[in-house]
């Protein structure tokens, strides 16, 4: 697929809508999943979860800043943002500092 980077998940969802144009877009409750396996990244798998692969949506575009395939989204599963190296569903926010660390 062409912009699309090695190693980087896409999206397994709950449900699907179809945009104007008449692709398949996720809906529901949003996975990352790695293409070629049978589950998502925070272990569920995806028959038994009975969750839909989207090999043409990228991770990242389920966020709703990312203003992608996120229209229908109505959560973003926190262990698998976690498991994408994101540090929360906002992004790369590295705003974070320990004041007082323990001794």
């Amino acid at each position: 697929m062409p912009g699309r980077r090695r190693g980087e998940p896409s999206v397994a969802a709950s449900g699907q809508w179809r945009a104007d144009d008449g692709v398949r877009m996720p809906a529901g409750e949003a996975h990352a999943w790695q293409p070629g396996t049978n589950q998502t990244l925070c272990g569920l798998q995806l028959s038994r979860a009975r969750l839909l692969r989207f090999h043409h949506v990228r991770w990242p575009e389920v966020f709703p800043e990312s203003g992608g395939a996120a229209e229908e989204i109505s959560e973003v599963c926190r262990k698998c943002v976690a498991a994408s190296g994101r540090r929360s569903h906002r992004g790369w926010s590295g705003s974070w500092t320990r004041t007082s660390p323990r001794p």
